[in-house]
């Protein structure tokens, strides 16, 4: 058996196509690819704006910035979710604050992060950055109620969950990122992503207001639109301090493409998660789903007592598995600037059981059995 990863793109022929088209053609960068790649995926999503970046780490940054972050003020995240999620608020001086995750979906919790807030004087905290982890998404609308009684912005880090969505207290699905109950939406396209663009990111949002902020902040703050003078058709004016953070046309050639493919992708990753659930029910713990979700399954994660052991013996198997994630308040640095001790005790617990199995569209049927073989072996054995 060759190796599985936890986690691999899909380049195929019409990939390959249009990426060769882009390089034989008149734009590498800024040119009409990039438009493009925004215009459909806000489409897609059913957001009214979309901003391509270089990076979704760039996008949190950009995110940040946007919505009017300042140094000290203050910023809730979850412990289980890649430090990005975190440090953006870092970036511009904010300070992180950590609600613990439920203990089934591993999502951030909307009780914990209640109990945060009302424990604070009203305006000690600005905003909320809930992670739609392993695809799973959140019920925004709850926290939007939340942030609203607390005048409260949102940014919806939907990195795992492009193709994911919940239905509301109304009836209607609400697509991950498409802007209904988050200010801003955050996806990425880095390769074990859904849509692989090599490197890159997207942001989502129905607010013109911050849509154009977005793009100002994404290039430089130079602008040729609203200048206080005009020397000739060459003029721009930096508006702002701002940064080189654009999306190229060969990435976003191959993002148009990888995106057209998402909806059999995520159908197909939901395939492989039912065949994990029937093999492990009432016997491994895995993410729980709410009624009416659609998990976009980036990550399939199980819990077992023996974490370590299981990694390894995968791995000796050729089955490379991934921890999804160690607790951010736990890293270093984190912890060297106050943040040990924290009482996130279901964060603690999820870190010491969790392992991500293979997930990927092209993961094949044998391929999954045996992953499955090797994990009851272990458990069995």
């Amino acid at each position: 058996m060759k190796s599985i990863a936890y986690g691999r793109q899909a380049i195929e022929q019409d990939d390959i196509d249009a990426v060769i088209k882009t390089l034989t053609g008149d734009f590498l960068t800024q040119g009409p690819k990039v438009k493009e790649f925004e215009e459909k995926f806000a489409a897609y999503v059913d957001s009214k704006y979309a901003v391509a970046v270089n990076n979704a780490t760039s996008g949190l940054h950009l995110a940040v910035l946007a919505l009017g972050l300042k140094k000290g003020e203050r910023v809730i995240t979850t412990p289980i979710t890649f430090a990005a999620s975190a440090n953006c608020v870092r970036y511009v001086g904010g300070e992180v604050w950590f609600a613990d995750i439920d203990k089934d979906s591993y999502l951030l919790s909307l009780e914990s992060t209640r109990k945060l807030i009302e424990s604070k004087p009203k305006g000690f905290f600005k905003g909320i950055i809930p992670v739609d982890f392993a695809g799973l998404p959140l019920n925004l609308e709850a926290f939007r109620k939340l942030a609203d009684k607390h005048g409260l912005w949102i940014i919806e880090d939907a990195c795992h969950a492009p193709g994911g969505s919940f239905t509301d207290s109304k009836g209607i699905v609400q697509k991950c990122g498409n802007g209904n109950y988050a200010d801003v939406g955050i996806f990425s396209f880095h390769p074990v992503k859904h849509i692989a663009c090599g490197e890159g990111g997207m942001l989502t949002t129905n607010s013109e207001k911050i849509y154009k902020k977005l793009t100002s902040l994404r290039t430089h703050g130079i602008t040729k639109e609203n200048m206080e003078e005009n020397h000739g058709g060459w003029f721009y004016e930096m508006q702002e301090l701002g940064y080189n953070y654009r999306l190229t046309d060969i990435q976003s050639a191959l993002g148009i493409t990888q995106l057209a493919k998402n909806k059999e992708g995520v159908a197909r990753r939901n395939e492989i998660a039912i065949v994990y659930k029937e093999a492990f029910k009432s016997k491994i713990k895995f993410q729980s789903l709410g009624t009416g979700v659609v998990n976009a399954h980036h990550l399939f994660v199980i819990e077992v007592a023996d974490r370590k052991g299981l990694y390894d013996h995968l791995k000796k198997q050729n089955i490379f598995a991934q921890i999804h994630y160690i607790p951010v308040h736990t890293l270093p640095y984190y912890k060297n600037i106050g943040y040990e001790g924290s009482d996130l005790i279901n964060a603690e617990n999820y870190y010491a059981d969790c392992i991500s199995l293979p997930m990927y569209p092209t993961l094949t049927n044998k391929e999954q059995n045996f992953v499955i073989e090797q994990v009851r072996t272990f458990i069995n054995g």
